[in-house]
C-alpha cells in the first residue's frame, strides 16, 4: 500500500516539474514547501496542456486501482448524479507536502475513508490522504519506483489479511453485517487494524461491542482463536467489550463454556473454521474484563458459575498440565508478566473477581483461614473449595439452588480432574436443592463416589448423604445403599466410620425407614461389635447407640432369631461400661440393660441396676457355662487397652474366669499366658492383681514360671471350654 502511494507521488512530481519549466530553482521549490497547506485559488476553467490531461488521466486510473485494492467503493445513486463543477487543480507543492506528525494515523485513515464512503472525495483528496497515512514508507522513492509501480498494477495478487493492508476502522464500524458468516472475518480485521496501530492512545473500536452484542458466541470464539494469548490489540477488544454491561452479560456464557472444558475446547466458527481453544485463554480474557468497572452487574449475574469454573481450573491446573498447555502458558506469562504456574494466576483471577464484586469481607475471611494457600495444594484443595463455598453462602444464597443443579449436570459426566472440587462445592449447597421432585440423579452420583478408591471422595459422598438423610423423602432411597455403607464400617478412617454411623442413625429415626433396614440389620449388628473398641470415643458412642436402635428393630420381629447376636455383645458392652468417657460408659450401661431385658436375664439386669460390675461378671460366667471360652476370648484384648480402668476390669475378669474354669488346667493356659505377656503397669491396683493371679494359676497348673506350650492348643482348649456342660 505504501509503495503504491509513493508511486503516485512520483508521477505527480514529474507532472509538477513539467509545469514549472526548466528555469525553476531551489528558491521557488522552498517557497512552495512553505505554502504546502495553503489552498490554491487557480481558475478551475483555465486551459490545460494536453500532456497534463494525459498525466491526470493516468493518475485517475491509478487512484481507482488503489481504492479497489483497499475495498472502498464510491456510492452510486439510482438516478443520474448532477453535474459537478470542475474541481480546482491541486498544486504540486500540496501534493508533495509531507504529513503533519501531530496527526494520528488512525485519524488520517478515518478522514480519508469517511470522505470516500460519503461520495464527496475526489481522487486528488484521496491521494493526499493516502499519502498522509503512508508514514511507514521508505523515503527513497526514486529507488523503488519500478517496484512500487509494478505492485500497484498487480494488486490482486497481494494478501488481503496483511497487517499493513488492514481496512480502515470507520469502514468496519459502518459496515452492516447481513450474514453471520461475515462476523469472524470482521473480528479478525478489527484485530489486525489495532495490531498495526502502535500508538498507546489508539481509539477503542466501538464496532466490536456492536458485533459482540449481536453475535457474542462468534466474536468470543474468533478472538480466542486469533489471539489466545491476548496480545495488546486483543486486550483492548476484551476491555472494550467489558465496558458495556449488556454486551458483557451476553459474552460471559460463551467464555464460561470454554473455561469449563479443560484443557481444550473444540468448536467450529460460522465461516467453517475448526479450532481448539485453550480454557486458560478464556480465563485470561475474563481477567482482562474484570478490570473494567462497567461489567460488575454482568459478573454478579454469572458469579456462581464463574467461581465454580475457576475453582475447577485451579484443581485441574494443579493436578494435570499437558505439555501444550504449559507451552501456551509460558507465552502468556512472558507477554503479561503473570505468575509462573497457571493455578496461581487462576487464584489471582478469583480474588480479582471478588474485589470487583465488592465482596471484601469474604475475601479477607478466606485469607484469614489461609484458604488461598490451601487452594494451590492438591492435598487441601477440596477443603479450600468447601471453605470458599461456605464463606460465599450469604452473598450467593439465591443462586445456590440453580448452582446445585448445574453441579449435578457436571458430575453426571465423568471427569476425574474436576470431580473432587465440584463434589466439595455440591456438598455445601445440597441444602438448597429441591429433591422432592423425585430426581434420583444426586443419589446416583453420591453412590458412585461412595465406592471410590479415593478417601476424600468417599468422605464427601458421605457428607452429602448425611445432608440428604435429613429429608424424609430421601431416607428410603438411602437404605438401598446399605451394602457399601456396611463396608465403610470396616474402614480404618475413624471419620468415615463416624459419618456412616450417623447416617444409619438418621435413617432409623423414621418408623417407615426402619422397615427398609430390616434385611440389613443382622449384618449391621455383626459389623457394629468391632466398632465398640474404635479409638475415637465419639465413634464408640455412636456405635453403641446404633446397636441398640437396630436390635430394637429386630426385636419387633421376635426374640429367638437374634439371641445369639445379643449374647455376643454382652462382654464388649461390659468393658465399655468401665470407659473413661462418661457418655460412652452410660450408653454401654443402657445398652446392657436393654440386652439383659431382651434375653430375660433378670439376675443380670438387677446387678446392672445396682451397679455391681464384678458380681455381673461372676453371674455371667457361672450361668453361661457353655460360652465361658468365648467370653474369655472376647475379654483378653482388653488387657492391652490404653485405658487404665479397662485394663483393671480385664485383670479382674481374668480372675473371675479362672475361678470358674479352674477344673481344667488347659483352660487356664490362655489366661496365664495373657497375664504373663502384660508389661509392668503404672497402676498399682492392676500390677498387684496381675501378680497375684499369675502366682495362683502357676501353682494351680503345677508348672514353673517359664511357660511352656501345653499339649492341647488354645483353640482346642477354648472349644472344650465352650462345649463342656
Amino acid at each position: 500500500m505504501a509503495g503504491g502511494c509513493f508511486s503516485l507521488c512520483r508521477l505527480l512530481r514529474r507532472n509538477r516539474k513539467n509545469r514549472r519549466g526548466p528555469g525553476a530553482g531551489p528558491a521557488q521549490e522552498a517557497e512552495e514547501e512553505v505554502q504546502h497547506f495553503q489552498p490554491l485559488q487557480q481558475d478551475p476553467g483555465r486551459d490545460r496542456p494536453e500532456e497534463q490531461d494525459r498525466a491526470r488521466g493516468r493518475l485517475r486510473r491509478a487512484v481507482q486501482r488503489l481504492l479497489k485494492f483497499v475495498g472502498v467503493r464510491r456510492r452510486t445513486a439510482t438516478t443520474a448524479p448532477p453535474e459537478l463543477p470542475a474541481q480546482p487543480d491541486t498544486s504540486a507543492a500540496e501534493l508533495e507536502a509531507e504529513p503533519d506528525v501531530s496527526t494520528a494515523p488512525s485519524d488520517c485513515a478515518a478522514t480519508s475513508d469517511t470522505a470516500l464512503m460519503d461520495g464527496t472525495a475526489t481522487f486528488d483528496t484521496a491521494l493526499t490522504d493516502a499519502e498522509t497515512s503512508s508514514d511507514t514508507a521508505p523515503t527513497d522513492v526514486g529507488a523503488k519506483a519500478d517496484a512500487t509501480t509494478e505492485s500497484i498494477a498487480d494488486t490482486d495478487c497481494l494478501p488481503m489479511d496483511s497487517v499493513t493492508d488492514a481496512p480502515s476502522l470507520d469502514i468496519l464500524e459502518e459496515k452492516t453485517v447481513s450474514n453471520v458468516n461475515e462476523v469472524p472475518a470482521i473480528v479478525r480485521s478489527i484485530h489486525q487494524w489495532l495490531t498495526c496501530r502502535e500508538s498507546a492512545e489508539v481509539r477503542p473500536p466501538i464496532a466490536i461491542r456492536r458485533l459482540a452484542h449481536a453475535h457474542p458466541g462468534h466474536v468470543v470464539m474468533t478472538l480466542l482463536h486469533c489471539a489466545p494469548a491476548c496480545d495488546r490489540a486483543a486486550a483492548i477488544l476484551w476491555r472494550t467489550i467489558a465496558s458495556s454491561a449488556t454486551t458483557a452479560h451476553k459474552v460471559l456464557p460463551t467464555l464460561l463454556g470454554v473455561m469449563e472444558d479443560w484443557p481444550l475446547h473444540s468448536v467450529s466458527t460460522s465461516d467453517g473454521d475448526h479450532m481448539d481453544v485453550f480454557a486458560l485463554a478464556a480465563t485470561l480474557a475474563l481477567w482482562l474484563m474484570v478490570q473494567e468497572p462497567q461489567c460488575q452487574d454482568a459478573l454478579f449475574v454469572h458469579a456462581p458459575r464463574l467461581l465454580l469454573a475457576l475453582l475447577c481450573q485451579v484443581s485441574m491446573s494443579t493436578e494435570q498440565m499437558p505439555q501444550e498447555v504449559s507451552t501456551f502458558w509460558r507465552g502468556c506469562q512472558e507477554l503479561h508478566g503473570l505468575p509462573t504456574h497457571p493455578n496461581s494466576f487462576v487464584v489471582q483471577t478469583i480474588r480479582a473477581l471478588l474485589c470487583r464484586l465488592q465482596w471484601d469481607q469474604e475475601l479477607v475471611s478466606v485469607e484469614r483461614k489461609r484458604g488461598w494457600d490451601a487452594l494451590l495444594s492438591a492435598d487441601t484443595h477440596h477443603y479450600a473449595v468447601g471453605l470458599l463455598a461456605r464463606e460465599m453462602r450469604h452473598v450467593l444464597l439465591p443462586s445456590y439452588g440453580p448452582l446445585a443443579r448445574h453441579l449435578l449436570g457436571l458430575l453426571s459426566r465423568e471427569g476425574p480432574c474436576w470431580e473432587l472440587p465440584a463434589l466439595a462445592f455440591l456438598v455445601e449447597v445440597l441444602n438448597y436443592l429441591d429433591v422432592s421432585a423425585g430426581d434420583d440423579s444426586v443419589l446416583q452420583i453420591l453412590a458412585r463416589h461412595l465406592q471410590s478408591q479415593c478417601p476424600e471422595r468417599r468422605r464427601l459422598a458421605l457428607r452429602g448423604l448425611l445432608v440428604l438423610s435429613g429429608d424424609p423423602s430421601m431416607a428410603k432411597s438411602i437404605c438401598s445403599l446399605s451394602e457399601p455403607l456396611l463396608e465403610l464400617l470396616r474402614d480404618g478412617d475413624g471419620e468415615l466410620v463416624r459419618m456412616t454411623l450417623s447416617l444409619f442413625l438418621n435413617v432409623l429415626q423414621d418408623e417407615e425407614d426402619r422397615k427398609g433396614l430390616s434385611s440389613t440389620a443382622p449384618r449391621l449388628v455383626e459389623a457394629l461389635r468391632p466398632v465398640f473398641d474404635n479409638g475415637n470415643s465419639h465413634v464408640q458412642l455412636l456405635s453403641i447407640r446404633l446397636f441398640r436402635e437396630v436390635m430394637e428393630v429386630l426385636a419387633e420381629e421376635g426374640t429367638e432369631p437374634w439371641e445369639m447376636q445379643v449374647r455376643q455383645s454382652l462382654v464388649p458392652l461390659f468393658f465399655r461400661w468401665h470407659d473413661e468417657n462418661q457418655r460412652v460408659a452410660e450408653a454401654a450401661r443402657e445398652a446392657l440393660l436393654w440386652a439383659t431385658s431382651f434375653l430375660q436375664r433378670k439376675d443380670l439386669e438387677q446387678l446392672l441396676k445396682t451397679e455391681q460390675p464384678f458380681r455381673f461378671c461372676d453371674c455371667l460366667m457361672e450361668k453361661d457355662r457353655s460360652r465361658r471360652g468365648e467370653h474369655l476370648q472376647q475379654a483378653l484384648p482388653y488387657l492391652q487397652s490404653p485405658q487404665e480402668p479397662l485394663r483393671e476390669a480385664a485383670v479382674r475378669f481374668m480372675g473371675v474366669a479362672g475361678w470358674h474354669m479352674r477344673e481344667w488346667q488347659q483352660d487356664l493356659w490362655p489366661i496365664l499366658k495373657a497375664l504373663t505377656a502384660m508389661s509392668d503397669d503404672d497402676c498399682p491396683s492392676v500390677s498387684n492383681v496381675r501378680a497375684a493371679l499369675v502366682d495362683t494359676y502357676s501353682r494351680a497348673m503345677r508348672r514353673p514360671m517359664s511357660l511352656q506350650q501345653p499339649r492341647n492348643s488354645p483353640g482346642t482348649t477354648s472349644q472344650r471350654g465352650c462345649t463342656c456342660s
